[in-house]
């Protein structure tokens, strides 16, 4: 670890357990709608809006690295076969996104930050949207990347160089943290860099290359890097 000068983080799932946000956000959502803009749930459930928003990332490929845009498209879909104006997209969107970014991170997390602040740099590269200053943590992290920036996701190694070439950084001196063996685990080793693998459950490697860097906690990741 002498050479690490940076450590990147993936966000959701690696800082806070994203499942209950989104949910919660979602229902947040439908709840202004009901009060709103009634006849859209006259019309639809969260299940059918998200069976839109998933036939709208086939339909449009190529955004479907941005999902503000896919939630937004979607919602405007539905402000039409409502008779609402597009204008209720943005204002729903902006009561999901509050509830988005009220997370409730791992208790390991903002230890493992603060102690890692200021020994190295600090990255975040996430294939989610969101927002570090409104969930208070952006002063630990010099620069946040998202693929709907990026313009790919991850694995694609590209949103991996855009980071590092922003950064001014070669491969061999950062680190990659992150819970997704596919996303985050390949995805830094076809950009060159090294992976650390968050494996909270205690499941264990079972995919068919070779096992990363593991570590149970973020606290086991301070204690990797010294």
């Amino acid at each position: 670890m002498r050479d690490v000068q940076a450590v990147i983080f993936d966000l959701d799932d690696t800082l806070w357990e994203v499942g209950p946000v989104i949910l919660r956000a979602e229902h947040a959502m439908l709840e202004f709608l009901a009060r709103r803009y009634p006849r859209v749930l006259e019309l639809d459930t969260l299940d059918s809006m998200r069976a839109v928003r998933a036939r709208m990332a086939l339909e449009h490929p190529a955004m479907r690295h941005d999902f503000t845009w896919l939630r937004l498209e979607s919602l405007r879909h539905h402000a039409r076969v409502a008779g609402y104006p597009d204008t209720m997209a943005q204002e729903a969107f902006d009561v999901f996104y509050r509830a988005r970014n009220e997370v409730t991170l791992y208790d390991d997390a903002l230890p493992a930050l603060e102690q890692l602040h200021g020994r190295f740099r600090l990255f975040a590269i996430s294939n989610g949207n969101a927002d570090l200053g409104a969930i208070g943590i952006g002063r630990f992290f010099e620069h946040t990347l998202a693929a709907r920036e990026a313009g790919v996701l991850k694995p694609d190694p590209r949103i991996f160089a855009q980071l590092l070439e922003r950064a001014g950084m070669s491969p061999q001196h950062a680190l990659h943290v992150g819970d997704d063996v596919v996303a985050d685990v390949e995805g830094a080793r076809r950009a060159g860099l090294t992976p650390v693998w968050v494996d909270r459950a205690g499941e264990g490697w079972s995919a068919p290359t070779s096992p990363p860097l593991t570590v149970r906690s973020l606290a086991e990741l301070v204690v990797l890097l010294g």
